[in-house]
């Protein structure tokens, strides 16, 4: 596996990361803790050390099973990302909470749950230009960093990224950006990559796979159950994404290599990008994902892994 720094942290992550929302129970599947126990496993078998998760996947469901899986493995081991901002109250409902006061309750139960005493990355979750422009929230924030609480904040932008909190980033503290990232969404190489680079910020690109379209077991036409976030996706627009990702497996991803693996490789090229944390429901998975760290090693003397 290889490791890098995000931005000028401290922090060294696997370029391969591990998302987790899917612990929260919107991806089509309740899991147990001896189902996330062997993600987990696998996950440190093949090196990986970044796990992201948030407060809203679940009641901080997918934190409470990241949490009892470290009471029973080394806390050392992990770079835990976590984030705030919102209050889940069933599937696909949530309010915004990201009064100061608020956070800080968020926070201190993040902390509990995860049976930590520190976050490595606190991130906020999607806040609005008007939300982000809040000093007592940053002021906060930087506190817990000096407590001790928080190792690195950063920012998950959007899936519409923000140019403002991204050029404001380093003002309030923040080293890190997380966006959506992925051979079907590739707009952040205008704007935001470029301010990433020039500010030193680390990037996490999460939805690499494209909620799943780039993982090549999914034709045009393909249906999701009641329960998987993906059906409740537009229906013209997940079928145009399909039909780019047939295209795209015709003319891009070579004979010998899993779809998935490549997509997660492609976005690894791109300079600014720090690390990809594809979700994954099963450890076969995670060591599929793990295997892109080899096609980033040779990518850039083959030229049909960057289009």
């Amino acid at each position: 596996m290889q490791y890098r720094k995000i931005g000028q942290t401290s922090l060294d992550v696997s370029v391969i990361g591990l998302g987790t929302w899917q612990f929260g129970g919107e991806w089509g599947v309740d899991f147990t803790q001896d189902q996330v126990d062997a993600i987990l496993d696998q996950a440190k078998q093949e090196g990986i050390n970044l796990l992201d998760t948030a407060e809203c996947y679940g009641d901080h469901l997918s934190e409470k099973f990241i949490g009892d899986y470290l009471k029973r493995n080394s806390r050392e081991d992990w770079i835990i990302a976590t984030k705030f901002g919102h209050h889940f109250h069933a599937p696909f409902e949530r309010t915004r909470h990201v009064d100061a006061k608020d956070v800080l309750k968020q926070l201190d139960t993040s902390l509990k749950v995860l049976n930590t005493d520190y976050i490595d990355l606190y991130q906020s979750h999607s806040l609005t230009d008007e939300e982000f422009n809040n000093d007592e929230l940053w002021t906060m924030l930087d506190k817990q960093k000096q407590a001790g609480k928080i190792h690195t904040i950063g920012l998950s932008l959007q899936n519409n990224p923000s140019v403002l909190q991204t050029r404001q980033a380093k003002s309030v503290g923040v080293e890190t950006l997380q966006i959506v990232y992925n051979r079907l969404t590739r707009e952040p190489e205008q704007d935001i990559f470029p301010i990433a680079e020039a500010e030193q910020l680390g990037v996490l690109a999460r939805v690499p796979l494209a909620s799943g379209y780039l993982s090549g077991k999914y034709q045009p036409g393909a249906t999701f159950k009641k329960g998987d976030v993906r059906s409740r996706h537009n229906q013209d627009e997940q079928s145009r994404k399909l039909m780019e990702v047939s295209k795209i497996a015709e003319t891009e991803v070579p004979n010998d290599v899993p779809m998935a693996t490549w997509a997660l490789a492609w976005c690894l090229q791109h300079e600014a990008v720090t690390a990809v944390i594809p979700g994954c429901k099963s450890p076969e998975q995670v060591s599929k994902n793990a295997e892109a760290v080899q096609l980033d090693l040779v990518s850039k003397t083959h030229p049909q892994f960057i289009k």
